[in-house]
């Protein structure tokens, strides 16, 4: 196979949501033998994927009927994401998955994240510590040390085997009088603030990754939400939806849910 160059981003990964319909009836038309060989290239394709450097491959078997078969892969070379991609569309054969959803978006940085700077002046003005202070340096590193890792979890995230996942596109209005890009950077940096707070609500019940896909596909960003419960992806989608940056500003797209299964068990609930 032809080498060619890597196509890398300046941090964090590329990010390909892959989803499919199966198409029984090509499928009974295949034999035993030729039904478990191509059970068997999926999952040797799995298995190569998983093992690329940097690179993650989870699968879903999605509820409703907008998809039965959904990939997600993450992986810092565009070459490789879509040499993958296209492996994966035809790992069954090339008549079995149909697509009928994807979408490619980038992990980020969020531009609203607090810098040194602004977290000293935070713990001068409301803790009334000193920078001399071992109190005030105590608190700096520790501060250093979440954001650390709150970057490293966006940019290179590892996602969990939580069973359901959630999956849905959105954007920013920039309707008359709801334009969020008519806003100041303060002014966007505070409602995102009060945003946040409510998602920190639903730690260790919820796993939130958000991703950019401005400029790369129809909408702004793309939201994976991983957790144990439909009901907790319910709860957060409903709470955040009375927070003023989703009620004046949020348009989202069309939601999508999934069951994280084990490959042999995706195969059982997808009848191959």
């Amino acid at each position: 196979m032809q080498t060619l160059p890597e196509i890398l981003p300046t941090e964090g990964r590329h990010v390909l949501h892959l989803c499919f319909r199966v198409e029984y009836s090509a499928w009974e038309l295949l034999n035993k033998s030729s039904r478990i060989a191509a059970k068997t290239a999926l999952a040797d394709l799995v298995r190569e994927i998983r093992g690329t450097p940097s690179t993650q491959l989870l699968h879903f078997s999605m509820v409703t009927p907008k998809a039965d078969l959904c990939f997600m892969l993450l992986t810092p070379d565009l070459q490789v994401a879509d040499a993958f991609a296209k492996r994966l569309a035809i790992a069954l054969g090339p008549d079995i998955l149909t697509p009928t959803f994807s979408w490619f978006s980038m992990t980020e940085r969020s531009e609203y994240t607090t810098s040194d700077q602004e977290y000293a002046l935070t713990l001068e003005a409301e803790e009334k510590l000193t920078p001399e202070s071992p109190a005030f340096e105590e608190k700096m590193q520790a501060f250093r040390t979440r954001i650390a890792k709150y970057l490293k979890d966006r940019l290179e995230p590892n996602l969990p085997d939580w069973p359901v996942v959630c999956l849905y596109p959105m954007s920013k209005r920039r309707a008359p009088g709801q334009n969020w890009y008519a806003l100041d950077f303060e002014a966007r940096k505070k409602l995102m603030a009060g945003h946040a707070r409510v998602g920190r609500t639903y730690s260790g019940r919820i796993l939130q990754l958000i991703t950019g896909s401005t400029g790369l596909d129809d909408e702004e960003w793309f939201v994976t939400l991983f957790a144990k419960t439909t009901s907790d992806i319910k709860a957060i989608v409903y709470e955040m939806r009375f927070d003023e940056v989703s009620a004046q500003f949020a348009e989202f797209g069309e939601f999508f849910i999934g069951l994280q299964l084990p490959l042999d068990a995706l195969y059982d609930r997808l009848m191959l």
